[in-house]
């Protein structure tokens, strides 16, 4: 593995919550953000950071350089928990952040919809369906 390694959505809150430092970035696309709802870190009186993995016209080569204007540095030691739709493009951006100095980085399974079940349809897990803050006002602006 070339991440610190992969959370469950619950140990990802519990990180976001013991450790003031933590920062939550969500890589999906904007369209997903605005479709289908974000994190809610308010009770935590943090933000999620928002920064595209891969944009409508394909990698997001701002990825680096979006992470450093969320004003984390790389070789700080903050803990940069990356999440995605379903847990696959999260792994990538912990990859990456990892091997620019970032991190620890981790990756949180089962993503923020999680899972599609026999129909297609997201319904087995995920950090929605775990039963985690989330909305959909204000998701992704």
């Amino acid at each position: 593995m070339s991440y610190a390694g992969d959370l469950t959505p619950q140990e990802a809150w519990d990180l976001l919550e013991s450790d003031e430092r933590a920062i939550l970035v969500d890589v999906r696309t904007n369209g997903e953000w605005n479709q289908i709802g974000v994190p809610d870190l308010t009770a935590l009186n943090k933000d999620t950071q928002f920064i595209e993995w891969v944009t409508a016209y394909g990698p997001n080569v701002h990825f680096l350089t979006q992470l450093a204007q969320a004003g984390i540095t790389p070789g700080d030691g903050t803990p940069i928990i990356f999440l995605c739709r379903s847990g696959n493009r999260s792994i990538g951006a912990a990859t990456v952040a990892t091997e620019e100095g970032y991190g620890p980085a981790y990756n949180v399974l089962e993503g923020f919809e999680g899972d599609a079940d026999l129909y297609g349809q997201r319904t087995i897990n995920g950090w929605k369906l775990r039963g985690l803050p989330f909305t959909t006002y204000g998701a992704g602006e």
